[in-house]
């Protein structure tokens, strides 16, 4: 029962961190289309992008099972 827990809880937090990354590039978008932008504003919009892949990447590899080929 408590496996099934861990699971519930690891697919809520891939859920969050995927919609906040979903967010990030709406709003990575539509600061480019704006002239003038602050690139330095896009450029850490982008960073914290690339942590939330890289975390939801971990994310998924320990709710999936190792498949042995």
């Amino acid at each position: 029962m408590e496996r099934a827990q861990q699971k519930a809880a690891l697919a809520n937090q891939l859920y969050q961190l995927e919609s906040e990354h979903r967010d990030l590039d709406e709003v990575i978008g539509r600061l480019g289309d704006d002239k003038p932008f602050d690139q330095l504003k896009l450029q850490r919009l982008k960073k914290r992008k690339l942590i939330l892949k890289d975390e939801i990447t971990k994310l998924k590899a320990g709710i999936l099972p190792d498949i042995i080929a």
